[in-house]
C-alpha cells in the first residue's frame, strides 16, 4: 500500500488530468464543431470566408454574442453560403433583417502581421459587422430610418489581431418592388480575411475586373457623351435644328441613367432612383420625339400634341415613382403604400412605353431613305425587346417568372465584357440613330445654304427695286429710308420722272414680312414700271395694279398711295388703304378705298394737293406707327405728328422709331419743295437697305 501522502497525491494528478482532459474536450469539440472555420498560417495572402456561414432570419441583437448557441437547426437557426444571396437559397422574397454568423480560428502565418483586413462584397442594403459582440464596421444607417448607397463596391475594414471568435454580420434588406425577382438580399459573394496589403491588392484586382468587364460599357458611354454634347452645341448655335435638340435629350437621359446605378458613386438610394427614373424617362422621350423628325412625321400636328401630352404624363409619372424612395421604408405601413403605389405606376409604364410602336407605324407607308429605314427597323426591335423585358418583369417576384433573363443574359462575351440581346439591340438603335441624325443635319444645313443663297439673290434683286439712289427731281429735295423688319421685307417706293417734267411716286406695303413678302415687291415694281409707260393717272395706277395682283397673293393684300408731282407744285394723290402722307405737321385729307388685291374691281379716287415752297410731304409705311417698346407701347400717331413737326429728315424719322422698338418694315419717304434758285443744290439722298441706320 502506498502511504497516505503519496495516494493523496495521486489521486489529486488523476483529478487534475481528468479535468484537463475535460477542458482539452470541451476546446477540441468547439473548435472541431461544423461550423468552425479555421485558417492555418494566415496572412502570406487573404482568404475566401465561404462558410458554411450559420443564418436566421429575422433581428435579435443577442444573435452577436459569441457565447450564442447557433447550432445548425437549433432556435431557427440553419447553414447557409456566401456565395449566393439568400433569395437564391429558399428565401426569395424575403425583406427586412436577418443574421449571418461565422466560427473563426485564425492562426497567423510565422513572421507575419498580428493585424488582419476584412474585404465585405456588396451586401442587400445596409449591415452592420461584430467581432464578439462588439460592433466593428458599418455601412448605411438602420432602420427606422435606413439609407444606403445605390451602388456599393467591396468595403475594407480593419479587423485588427482577429483569433478565435465569432464574426457576425446583421444585415437589413429594403422592402421590394413590383420589378424585383426576390432572388436578393444578404450577402452576395464571400468576404475575403487577410494581411493589410493582401487584402488590398485582392480589392485592387476586384476593381481591375470590374473595369475590364466593363471596357464595352465605357465606351458606348463616351460615346453618348460625346453626341451629347455635340448635338447641344450644334443645337444652341441654330435652334431651327430641332433633331439635335431631341438627339442631346436622348443621349442626355441615356447617360444620366445608366451612369449612375453602374458607377460606385457615394450617391444613396433614394438620391439616385430620383434622378434616374426621370433621366430614363427623358431617354425615352427622346426617342420619340427623334422618331417623329427623323420619319417626317413631324409636320403631323395630331401626333404631335399626342407625343407631347404623353411625354408630359410620362415625366410626371417617372418624377413621381422616383419620390417613392425618399419615404421611409424602415415604417412597414409605408413600405407597404410604395409598394401598392410602385404597382399602380408600373402598367402605366409599360403602356407609354409602347408608344413608339405607334409612331412607327404611321410611317410605314412613309418613302424613306436607308438611314431612316434602319432608324425604324432597330427602333422596333430595341422597343419590342425592351417591352417585353418590362413587362415579363414586373411582378416576377410573385410570378416567378424567369423570361425577363433571356433579353438580358449575355449570349457571348468579348474580354469580359458581355453581350446580351438587350445590349446588341441597344447599340444598333444608338448607331443608327446616330448616323441617320448626321445625314438629316446634313440635308438640312445643305437646305439652309440653298436658302440663304436665293435670300441673297432676293437681297440683290430688292436693292434694284428700292432704289439706293434717287432720281433726279427737278423743284424737289427728296430724302428716303427703308429698314426692312428681317433680311428682306415687303415694303417698295418707286421715282419715276415722266416726259412732261413730272414725277410719279408710288409707295406701298405688302401684308407679311419676309421672303414671301419680298416676292410680291418684284411682282408689283415691275407691273409699276410697265403701267407708267402708258399711264399717269394715280388712281388709273392703282387699279391697274389692284387688276394685276388680285388672286395672286394668297389672301393677302398691299397698301399703297401714287402720286403724280409737278414741278410747279401740284400734286395729284390717290390712296389704297394706306395711312394718309403728311403735309408738313397735319394729314392730308384722303378718301378711303380698299387695299390692292381684295376685290379685282375695285376704284380708286384722284384727289389734288398743292405744295407751297418749303412744304414737306412725309409718305411712310405702317410700320413706323406700330413700332413697339419694351413696355408694350406703339409709337402711334401723336408721336409720328409730333416728329414730323420738327421738319426731319428721312433719316431722322426712321432712326427714332427703330429706337424706340422696331417689329414691321419701315419706309418713309420726304419730298421738300424748294425754291427754284436752290434746286440745282437739292439734297438727293437714299439710306442704303443695310441693316443698320446708324
Amino acid at each position: 500500500m502506498l502511504p497516505e501522502g503519496r495516494l493523496f497525491r495521486a489521486l489529486c494528478c488523476i483529478a487534475l488530468a481528468i479535468c484537463s482532459a475535460a477542458v482539452a474536450r470541451a476546446q477540441t469539440r468547439h473548435l472541431s464543431s461544423e461550423h468552425v472555420f479555421a485558417v492555418e498560417g494566415l496572412g502570406l495572402g487573404s482568404v475566401a470566408l465561404d462558410g458554411p456561414w450559420q443564418f436566421h432570419l429575422g433581428d435579435n441583437m443577442a444573435w452577436a454574442k459569441p457565447d450564442l448557441d447557433d447550432a445548425t437547426g437549433q432556435n431557427g437557426w440553419e447553414q447557409i453560403s456566401a456565395a449566393e444571396s439568400w433569395g437564391a437559397q429558399g428565401h426569395r422574397s424575403y425583406q427586412g433583417y436577418a443574421w449571418y454568423r461565422l466560427h473563426l480560428h485564425l492562426v497567423p502565418a510565422s513572421g507575419a502581421s498580428p493585424d488582419f483586413a476584412l474585404l465585405i462584397p456588396q451586401i442587400d442594403n445596409v449591415y452592420q459587422i461584430y467581432w464578439n459582440g462588439a460592433l466593428v464596421a458599418q455601412s448605411g444607417k438602420m432602420p427606422p430610418y435606413p439609407s444606403w448607397r445605390e451602388s456599393q463596391a467591396a468595403q475594407v475594414f480593419d479587423a485588427g489581431p482577429l483569433r478565435d471568435g465569432v464574426l457576425a454580420i446583421r444585415v437589413w434588406s429594403r422592402p421590394l418592388f413590383s420589378y424585383d425577382d426576390g432572388l436578393a438580399g444578404g450577402i452576395t459573394g464571400a468576404p475575403f480575411v487577410g494581411s493589410l496589403a493582401a487584402i488590398a491588392d485582392h480589392k485592387a484586382a476586384l476593381e481591375h475586373a470590374w473595369l475590364q468587364q466593363n471596357l464595352y460599357f465605357f465606351a458606348i458611354q463616351a460615346f453618348y457623351a460625346a453626341l451629347f454634347g455635340l448635338s447641344l452645341l450644334m443645337w444652341f448655335r441654330d435652334r431651327s435644328l430641332r433633331v439635335l435638340l431631341w438627339m442631346a435629350v436622348f443621349c442626355g437621359g441615356e447617360l444620366a441613367g445608366s451612369f449612375i446605378p453602374r458607377h460606385h458613386l457615394p450617391i444613396t438610394f433614394g438620391d439616385a432612383y430620383l434622378l434616374i427614373q426621370p433621366a430614363l424617362a427623358f431617354r425615352d422621350i427622346g426617342v420619340w420625339f427623334l422618331l417623329l423628325w427623323l420619319l417626317n412625321l413631324n409636320q403631323n400636328p395630331r401626333l404631335m400634341r399626342v407625343t407631347r401630352i404623353l411625354a408630359w404624363i410620362y415625366l410626371i409619372e417617372a418624377i413621381a415613382d422616383g419620390l417613392l424612395a425618399f419615404f421611409n421604408m424602415g415604417a412597414p405601413r409605408v413600405a407597404f403604400g410604395i409598394q401598392v403605389a410602385d404597382a399602380l405606376f408600373t402598367p402605366v409604364f409599360v403602356v407609354v412605353g409602347m408608344y413608339p410602336l405607334i409612331i412607327l407605324a404611321f410611317a410605314v407607308r412613309k418613302r424613306l431613305d436607308p438611314a431612316r429605314w434602319a432608324v425604324a427597323v432597330f427602333a422596333f426591335i430595341a422597343e419590342m425587346v425592351q417591352v417585353f423585358h418590362d413587362t415579363v418583369e414586373q411582378g416576377s417576384r410573385f410570378t416567378h417568372w424567369t423570361l425577363a433573363n433571356a433579353v438580358s443574359t449575355p449570349l457571348f462575351t468579348i474580354y469580359g465584357n458581355s453581350f446580351s440581346i438587350e445590349t446588341i439591340a441597344n447599340t444598333a438603335l444608338l448607331l443608327s440613330i446616330a448616323y441617320a441624325v448626321y445625314r438629316y443635319s446634313r440635308e438640312t444645313l445643305n437646305r439652309q445654304q440653298t436658302i440663304e443663297q436665293e435670300l441673297r439673290s432676293v437681297q440683290e434683286l430688292q436693292q434694284v427695286l428700292v432704289p439706293e439712289s434717287l432720281p433726279a427731281l427737278p423743284g424737289y429735295a427728296v430724302t428716303s429710308a427703308y429698314r426692312p423688319a428681317q433680311e428682306v421685307g415687303g415694303d417698295f417706293f418707286q421715282i419715276i420722272p415722266l416726259e412732261d417734267g413730272s414725277a410719279l411716286v408710288v409707295l406701298g406695303d405688302v401684308s407679311g414680312k419676309g421672303l414671301k413678302a419680298a416676292m410680291t415687291v418684284a411682282l408689283i415694281v415691275g407691273a409699276i414700271r410697265t403701267l407708267a409707260e402708258t399711264v399717269a393717272e394715280p388712281a388709273e395706277i392703282l387699279a391697274g395694279l389692284n387688276r394685276r395682283v388680285h388672286g395672286r397673293l394668297q389672301h393677302g393684300f398691299v397698301t399703297c398711295l401714287a402720286l403724280r408731282l409737278g414741278k410747279d407744285g401740284n400734286c395729284a394723290i390717290a390712296n389704297a388703304g394706306h395711312p394718309s402722307p403728311f403735309l408738313n405737321g397735319g394729314e392730308v385729307n384722303l378718301p378711303g378705298a380698299l387695299p390692292l388685291g381684295l376685290d379685282a374691281y375695285a376704284s380708286y379716287e384722284t384727289i389734288s394737293v398743292h405744295l407751297d415752297v418749303e412744304d414737306r410731304l412725309t409718305l411712310y409705311t405702317d410700320g413706323l406707327l406700330e413700332a413697339r417698346n419694351a413696355e408694350g407701347e406703339i409709337f402711334g400717331f401723336d408721336r409720328l405728328r409730333e416728329l414730323v413737326s420738327s421738319e426731319p429728315d428721312a433719316h431722322r424719322v426712321t432712326k427714332a422709331a427703330i429706337t424706340f422698338g422696331q417689329e414691321d418694315d419701315i419706309t418713309v419717304l420726304v419730298l421738300t419743295r424748294l425754291p427754284v434758285a436752290e434746286e440745282e443744290a437739292a439734297l438727293r439722298q437714299a439710306l442704303p437697305l443695310a441693316p443698320s441706320l446708324a
